[in-house]
């Protein structure tokens, strides 16, 4: 499990009685967390050639990020199938989007907005987590009971709501067998993901961004993300913060040590089909 605060709207506990949820109001988060000035969305960023937080990582993390055990540092790189990078993935699918930066209920929410803004299949990724997490009793941000829904919770020896994560999926894989489980537990993370869908929408527009955006923006933010995460590396930097600026227009970096930025605009991203910065450091 790749990537829970405790601020949440007065009206969570309607919508998901039986849950922590993952759903935060972007307008009320720290500012050296998120903010809006003079038009831009502002993010914390920080790095570190070597995290000191058990998976020593070199990286960016996200202010929001700092204090979550669950959360490793990201660089540049996108992986296969993916334009965008891991770090892209927590700012927009995650904060932006006004989820918890990590958790499983949370994880289903974001995956389905990078599968909006990307095009991407998030099955593969919800089968990963059910079969190395879920399966084995291992949910990040609230219970074992609470995560698999009213269905399943049907399914399972009526006592076994007393017992642990591990106990209640061990009595579910005893029951329905590993892949019936599998595809119960498939079919709560796609319900989940499309239920936060409305609040990211929601949470863009109250930070003054339009979510039809997000795919732009978020090849701005990897286009700002690979000059300084190279010059970064190169410079052999212990250590560098500074803010993510987004805005309508693209994305900007502003560093808070070195007098150094970066920007790049979304259209002209777009329009030419590759992610580079309009301005280098």
């Amino acid at each position: 499990m790749k990537s829970p605060t405790t601020r949440t709207q007065t009206t969570t506990a309607a919508v998901y009685p039986d849950s922590g949820d993952p759903r935060r109001d972007v307008r009320r988060l720290a500012p050296e967390i998120l903010r809006v000035e003079a038009g831009e969305v502002c993010l914390g960023l920080h790095y570190r050639a070597r995290w000191d937080d058990g998976y020593g990582a070199r990286g960016w993390k996200l202010a929001v990020s700092l204090a979550d055990p669950e959360i490793i540092a990201s660089t540049r790189e996108t992986g296969a199938t993916l334009p965008t990078s891991v770090l892209v993935h927590d700012a927009l699918d995650h904060l932006i989007s006004g989820f918890a930066p990590s958790g499983h209920r949370a994880e289903a929410m974001a995956l389905a907005q990078l599968a909006r803004r990307t095009g991407s299949d998030p099955k593969p990724d919800y089968c990963q987590m059910i079969r190395e997490d879920l399966l084995h009793g291992q949910i990040v941000g609230e219970r074992a009971w609470t995560f698999i829904g009213a269905a399943l919770r049907r399914q399972c020896t009526p006592e076994i709501a007393l017992h642990d994560d591990r106990a209640v999926m061990a009595d579910l894989r005893r029951r329905l067998g590993d892949a019936a489980l599998t595809e119960a537990l498939l079919a709560r993370f796609q319900a989940l993901g499309e239920a936060g869908h409305a609040h990211a929408v929601a949470s863009w527009r109250r930070l003054g961004l339009e979510p039809e955006r997000r795919g732009p923006l978020g090849l701005a933010m990897q286009a700002v993300l690979e000059p300084i995460d190279r010059l970064a590396e190169a410079r052999q930097w212990p250590a560098w913060c500074g803010e993510l600026r987004l805005s309508a227009r693209g994305c900007a970096f502003v560093s808070s040590g070195p007098p150094l930025s970066a920007r790049a605009d979304a259209d002209r991203i777009c329009k030419d089909g590759a992610a580079r910065p309009t301005k280098s450091l």
